[in-house]
């Protein structure tokens, strides 16, 4: 049985063990955690590149002990100048792949910047040496980088710069062998040497730009050279008496905090963990939050989301209200990616960081920027060219946003820290885990490890399945089925359910760290 890692002054977690490491070696140099969660950032983007990158996006969540707050900062990127529903005309839906799904500009480094100047202690060269010399020397490619490119190895040979990049010779690189980016290098230490602006204002924004053009993609060296990200006041919540903080919109953070607020009205003293009423219960208070969620999430500038009426306990009540606990809500919805980089990290003196970061699907639009090395994301593809959709595409404008960094406070200090990849299954697995830890005494990493599922439908699925891990037992999953639950077994431990990770302070000040055994990463503390 998996043990949460015990530290008595840092902890940090990510589902990459180098990722890990890079963070607490910046620790162990004086860093504090914000140094070490930019560390961290910038390498999942090299040793996890089917997943994140510095052509994605990331959400930060931070409570600094100087100033005994919580803030955030919305790194995700807008639609360009010309992304309008008429650069689309005669097609049904903005492509998934290829320069076209690529409608927003990257969000990662501006992000990496922002966090740097408010409060870290060390300069983004400094932070990105690591991350650099795995991109310039290689690491040994991971089992999950290894079976995504499998499953994917179709598409990414019909893009020869990609290809060359992530399946040399048109084969999948074998699990162990060294792994070398460097395009990818220069362009960090490009960005290590010239700041965020080298990016954005610079060679490398030029040459993404110029190379989707050449492609008849619609962002251009205007739309980089404009972006900003926004530091932002986090949502709050509470559950069992711990303040919950979540992202708001365009992050779908809010149903994190309505879904706790669902389940906040059952007594789970009498529901056991694990059964068929523990399962029906989360899985159903998640729906009525994602019911709300698809009729109102989009990018707050153009729209009056009506997000604290949403997560207001008077009306989550009246939801709870709603659910049967013999029968299964029908709800559709559009398909979302789920391949993201959740991490956190907790110092000495108390800063506390939970972030995350994505590509959208898996190694995100598989275009590759030139000769940058620096694969882009297709996060805009999810924006509706119907112009009465609630995430209607216009430009300038952010997208309906699946990351969700987590953190829950207790007396005013951070108690968890939690996320997950996952698109649709993040909130789903957040609240399984607050559960676990709040509602059960689990430690971080007996919530991550139990059993877990994930409803709803991603990229490319015709139903609302719900996919239950094997190791959920036969007569849990019969009871589901016969509630009208589409029930799917998913391996026993199966990366579709995400990789969760999550840092508890206890009391007296120590640290647990726990990471997801279905993912390659790790958790260190001292």
């Amino acid at each position: 049985m998996l043990r949460s890692a015990v530290g008595t002054d840092v902890m940090v977690v990510s589902p990459h063990s180098l990722a890990s490491t890079a963070g607490a070696r910046i620790l162990e140099r004086g860093g504090n955690a914000y140094d070490a969660a930019v560390a961290v950032s910038a390498c999942l983007a090299v040793v996890y590149p089917h997943m994140t990158g510095l052509g994605g996006d990331s959400f930060w969540l931070m409570y600094n002990e100087s100033e005994q707050s919580v803030r955030g900062y919305n790194a995700s990127g807008r639609s360009g100048y010309q992304a309008t529903r008429k650069a689309y005309l005669g097609e049904k839906a903005i492509p998934n792949r290829g320069a076209r799904s690529v409608v927003t500009v990257p969000g990662m480094v501006d992000g990496w910047a922002a966090v740097l100047d408010a409060y870290g202690r060390m300069t983004l060269a400094e932070v990105l040496k690591p991350a650099i010399a795995y991109a310039q020397k290689g690491f040994p490619f991971s089992l999950d980088q290894h079976n995504n490119t499998a499953e994917r190895l179709e598409m990414l040979l019909s893009m020869p710069e990609t290809s060359a990049i992530y399946a040399p010779a048109g084969a999948v690189p074998k699990r162990g062998s060294r792994f070398v980016q460097h395009n990818l290098a220069r362009s960090l230490q490009k960005i290590a040497a010239g700041g965020r602006d080298a990016f954005y204002k610079g060679e490398i924004g030029l040459e993404i730009a110029r190379s989707l053009a050449n492609a008849g993609g619609v962002l251009t060296a205007d739309d980089f050279a404009d972006h900003s990200g926004d530091w932002v006041t986090p949502l709050t919540g509470s559950y069992r008496g711990f303040r919950l903080h979540q992202m708001p919109p365009n992050s779908q953070g809010f149903t994190g905090i309505m879904a706790a607020h669902i389940v906040e009205n059952f007594d789970m003293g009498n529901i056991e963990h694990g059964s068929y009423e523990y399962y029906h219960l989360l899985i159903e208070a998640l729906k009525l939050s994602f019911r709300d969620r698809n009729r109102e999430l989009t990018d707050p500038d153009f729209r009056n989301i009506p997000v604290h009426s949403l997560i207001n306990k008077a009306y989550c009540s009246k939801l709870a209200a709603q659910i049967d606990m013999q029968r299964a809500l029908s709800l559709d919805g559009a398909p979302l990616g789920s391949d993201t980089a959740y991490a956190a990290v907790v110092d000495s003196e108390g800063n506390a960081v939970s972030f995350i970061q994505s590509l959208y699907f898996e190694f995100g639009s598989s275009f590759v920027g030139g000769e940058t090395g620096i694969l882009l994301q297709n996060r805009g593809s999810f924006f509706s060219l119907d112009p009465d959709h609630v995430n209607a595409l216009e430009p300038r404008k952010r997208t309906f946003h699946t990351l969700m960094p987590a953190m829950a406070m207790r007396e005013d200090r951070p108690y968890l820290l939690y996320g997950t990849q996952g698109g649709e299954g993040q909130p789903q697995t957040q609240t399984a885990l607050l559960t676990r830890m709040v509602d059960y005494g689990m430690d971080p990493q007996e919530a991550i490890s139990a059993p877990r599922w994930v409803w709803g439908r991603t990229w490319g699925e015709a139903t609302q399945e719900l996919k239950l891990e094997s190791r959920i037992p036969s007569e849990v999953a019969d009871k589901l089925k016969a509630a009208g639950h589409a029930v799917k077994h998913v391996g026993d431990y199966d990366g579709i359910t995400g990789h969760a990770q999550a840092i508890m302070i206890k009391e007296d000040g120590s640290r647990l760290g726990g990471c997801d055994p279905r993912c390659d990463g790790s958790a260190i503390g001292w």
